[in-house]
C-alpha cells in the first residue's frame, strides 16, 4: 500500500525499493524556509537487523508493508523475551529484546499494545501514546524555583530516568510520553 512520506510514523514497518522490510525507528519532517519540505526515515531492516537513514520529499510514495495490527495484553518477560497474549484467540507470542528495544522500559503487566503481524510473525510494536508511573526518586524543591521554567531530574519506578517541574516529589504518579520519555502531568488517579 502506497503511503506518503509525511504520513510514515514510528513502528510502522515499510518496504524498501530493494524488497526488504524495515521498521521505522523515528520519522521526522523537515520545512525549510526555502526549498522542498522532505521527511527523514530511520529505520532497521526485520532480516538483517541493519539500521539505515532515508530522505524523500513529504509528498512521495512509500510503500508501507501490508501488516495486520492486533491487540495484544503484555504478560510477563523472562530471559526467552517478552510474552504478549491475543485477548480473541489466547495465542501467546514472544518478542526479542532487539525488536521493542528502548520501549521496553514503559512496558507494564497487562498493559494494551498493539503488534504488527507480518506472515504471522510480529515485526513491531506500538505502545499507548502515555503511561502512569510513580515517581521513585527525585531531589527536594528549592525555595524561589519558578514552575515554569525550570525542571529537575526524577527516576521512575521502572528506573527510567525524567525531567518533571520543581514541585513533583517521590511518590507521586506521572504521566509520561512514551514516544520520548518526557513529562506530562501529574497522574489524575
Amino acid at each position: 500500500m502506497k503511503v506518503i512520506a509525511s504520513s510514515i510514523r514510528k513502528g510502522n514497518i515499510i518496504e524498501r525499493e530493494d524488497g526488504n522490510l524495515y521498521v521505522v525507528l523515528s520519522a521526522e519532517s523537515f520545512h525549510p524556509g526555502k526549498g522542498t519540505p522532505t521527511t527523514q526515515i530511520d529505520m532497521r531492516g526485520l532480516a538483517t537487523g541493519v539500521k539505515t537513514t532515508d530522505r524523500y520529499k513529504t509528498t512521495e510514495q512509500v510503500e508501507r508493508a501490508h501488516v495486520e495490527d492486533r491487540e495484544h495484553d503484555f504478560l510477563y518477560n523472562d530471559a526467552e523475551g517478552y510474552h504478549f497474549m491475543n485477548n480473541e484467540t489466547f495465542e501467546q507470542l514472544t518478542l526479542t529484546e532487539d525488536l521493542i528495544g528502548d520501549q521496553a522500559a514503559y512496558l507494564q503487566e497487562g498493559m494494551k499494545v498493539i503488534l504488527s503481524i507480518f506472515n504471522e510473525l510480529a515485526v513491531g510494536i506500538q505502545l499507548p501514546p502515555r503511561v502512569t508511573f510513580e515517581i521513585s526518586e527525585t531531589e527536594p524543591a528549592m525555595k524561589g524555583q519558578t514552575a515554569s521554567s525550570s525542571y529537575k531530574p526524577a527516576i521512575l519506578t521502572n528506573g527510567a530516568r525524567i525531567m518533571v517541574p520543581p514541585h513533583i516529589s517521590a511518590g507521586t504518579r506521572v504521566v509520561v510520553n512514551t514516544e520520548d520519555g518526557s513529562y506530562v502531568e501529574r497522574a489524575k488517579d
